[in-house]
């Protein structure tokens, strides 16, 4: 692979409509990688899902997460995560930089919650084979799983 043109501090247009918060039940079989760093200083990789993480605008994303999980702690902790996202037929690899959110007090379904500027993203291209997937998810309760991330994406614009 090798790395493509549009390293930048803002998500491209593919990206940005992705993760944007629009159009959940055609994203919800789509999973994407958080990177972070233990205090062990290990790597930490977890999973998040569409419905946990929204684009504002090409250069700030939300993040609710789980409370008090390994990833929750290092992302408060260090300040920084990277986000990989498959799609596109590219590897995108988002660094962020973050900041932790009060918690809603009337919050529906309570998560930690992050803004993150974008810091760099970068996208690998392979010139040899196409990248046809990343992770991909099956919802076991796909109606009760696409209303809560409803919920969570308009919570994490407040």
């Amino acid at each position: 692979m090798r790395n493509h043109d549009n390293d930048s501090a803002v998500l491209s247009p593919h990206l940005y409509s992705l993760l944007n918060g629009t159009d959940l039940p055609d994203k919800q079989h789509v999973a994407f990688m958080l990177l972070t760093v233990t205090e062990q200083n290990w790597p930490h990789t977890a999973m998040i899902s569409a419905g946990e993480i929204v684009a504002l605008n090409p250069s700030t994303l939300r993040l609710g997460l789980w409370e008090n999980t390994v990833t929750t702690r290092n992302m408060t902790r260090t300040g920084q995560a990277m986000l990989v996202v498959i799609s596109g037929q590219a590897a995108c690899y988002i660094r962020l930089s973050l900041m932790r959110l009060p918690d809603l007090a009337k919050a529906k379904h309570p998560r930690t919650r992050f803004e993150a500027k974008v810091a760099e993203c970068r996208e690998d291209i392979a010139q040899y084979a196409d990248i046809i997937s990343g992770v991909q998810i099956r919802l076991k309760e796909p109606e009760t799983v696409l209303q809560r991330w409803e919920e969570t994406i308009e919570e994490l614009k407040s």
